[in-house]
């Protein structure tokens, strides 16, 4: 079976994330900094690429939870949206973060701030998936 996308829904869905983000690391960003092991001075500011890639990546996870809702859960509604979006965190993102970050030897801080970041990601991207409705339907044959 195809679906067809709602590229609104993905697209705002992908803009409320990165919004997400940006109050999450800077809430969080001298914990951040300190679990990376550098300086707000050792962080490149005028380096925009990672925005690039960030919105790049959130529109790619935005468009899957707006895919895979309606096929986990036979409707795409803010309550489906948010599940879909948790099980996706749980079954890959976390596991994956904690898989890495381990052989990486990299703090378990990190990995409660970004997992936690990637957890309101998901949800939030089901949320507004969820607002918009039928983010995802069969498409005509």
């Amino acid at each position: 079976m195809h679906f067809a996308v709602n590229w609104l829904a993905v697209i705002v869905a992908a803009v409320a994330s990165m919004a997400l983000g940006a109050a999450w690391y800077t809430l969080l960003s001298k914990q951040w900094l300190s679990a990376i092991g550098k300086t707000r001075e050792q962080l490149n500011a005028a380096n925009w690429t990672p925005f690039a890639w960030g919105f790049a990546v959130q529109l790619v996870m935005a468009y899957f939870i707006a895919l895979v809702t309606p096929a986990l859960f036979g409707a795409t509604d803010v309550g489906s949206g948010i599940l879909a979006g948790a099980h996706m965190w749980l079954g890959f993102i976390i596991t994956a973060l904690i898989l890495n970050h381990r052989y990486q030897g990299l703090p378990w801080k990190l990995t409660l701030i970004d997992g936690g970041y990637l957890l309101g990601v998901l949800v939030v991207q089901g949320i507004v998936i969820g607002l918009f409705g039928g983010g995802a339907v069969p498409a005509a044959a």
